[in-house]
């Protein structure tokens, strides 16, 4: 959480969540959508899905909640902004790409998979060699003792077939659910290793934060959405979410020198996914569009600059404790 703003965004959904309608409270009245919640420039990644063909999107959902949709896109917004550092883009231009991303998504929703579209995106995503060597690595490098039944039991019935000598070690990742449970667990199926990953779900944040209480878990609801390519390897089971790591399952990360986040092409096809997840799980189209139109010109920066610098506030404060 030191290394930066952006870092400590991430890590603390919580105190987003308690405090956003405070620094942004236009954002208030938004039209109200099952929402990511805990979106950021790092939430992207990709999978196979149940065809084979590989699919990019939203890939992390523990804080999903109902919520006004304005939130995804200013949390969206404001990361990119935290995230830039000295990058050539400017805040107008970095809002100005999800806003023009998700109004398409809303006119002409549809799932992003690579096979044929985006060939752009595609040559961002393909692991290179030297990642895939580093990823096996980690994965060989993750020991320890054998996970709780509960955890043992979601991951074999995620393995292609039963009976497979599973080793499981706990595992730490992430940076906002470092808390939570998770454990790997590898076995070797018909010639090379598989992998799978187990973790604790609990109520979003979101929903404790406002008293929604007694909502529930909304992970497999909005991750199966109807404009997502579905992933035949994401299971929630007794609040036990079960996934598949590979090196082609993976998100893009912040990378130092780098702007693969931060071009108006990667931006946009953000929000537009963005539009994917929020019409997924039921018809808010019209609503939102009339909203959108109600709002004044800007209002994106306005909020995301206002966002941020409360984030920075409270980052700065943090650390100098």
């Amino acid at each position: 959480m030191r290394e930066s703003a952006f870092v400590f965004l991430r890590a603390t959904y919580w105190r987003w969540a308690e405090t956003i309608f405070d620094v942004c409270p236009d954002l208030a009245g938004g039209t109200q959508v099952l929402a990511v919640g805990d979106i950021h420039i790092e939430n992207y990644g990709t999978w196979r899905d149940v065809d084979g063909r590989l699919a990019w999107g939203v890939n992390d959902f523990d804080e999903a909640a109902e919520m006004p949709y304005v939130l995804d896109l200013v949390r969206l917004a404001a990361s990119a902004l935290l995230g830039s550092g000295r990058r050539r883009i400017t805040d107008e231009e970095i809002c100005a790409a999800i806003l023009n991303g998700y109004r398409q998504g809303l006119h002409a929703p549809q799932p992003v998979v690579l096979d044929r579209d985006k060939l752009w995106l595609r040559d961002l995503v393909v692991i290179p060699e030297r990642e895939r060597a580093k990823f096996w690595k980690k994965m060989a490098a993750v020991k320890g003792k054998p996970a709780p039944e509960r955890y043992l039991t979601a991951i074999a019935d995620a393995m292609p077939e039963p009976g497979l000598s599973i080793k499981t070690a706990r595992r730490s990742a992430g940076i906002g659910s470092l808390g939570r449970p998770r454990w790997v667990g590898s076995a070797d199926w018909r010639g090379a290793p598989i992998v799978r990953e187990a973790k604790a779900l609990v109520e979003s944040a979101w929903s404790r934060a406002h008293g929604l209480s007694n909502r529930g878990v909304r992970v497999g609801e909005i991750a199966n959405g109807r404009f997502r390519p579905l992933d035949p390897w994401y299971r929630i089971k007794n609040n036990v979410v079960v996934r598949r790591l590979s090196p082609n399952n993976r998100k893009i990360e912040v990378e130092k020198g780098k702007s693969t986040l931060f071009t108006s092409d990667m931006l946009q096809t953000m929000g537009f996914e963005l539009a994917n997840v929020h019409l997924g799980t039921a018809e808010r189209r019209d609503a939102i569009k009339r909203d959108l139109e109600n709002r004044k010109r800007g209002w994106l920066t306005a909020n995301a600059r206002k966002a941020s610098d409360a984030t920075t506030q409270e980052y700065n404060d943090w650390k100098a404790i």
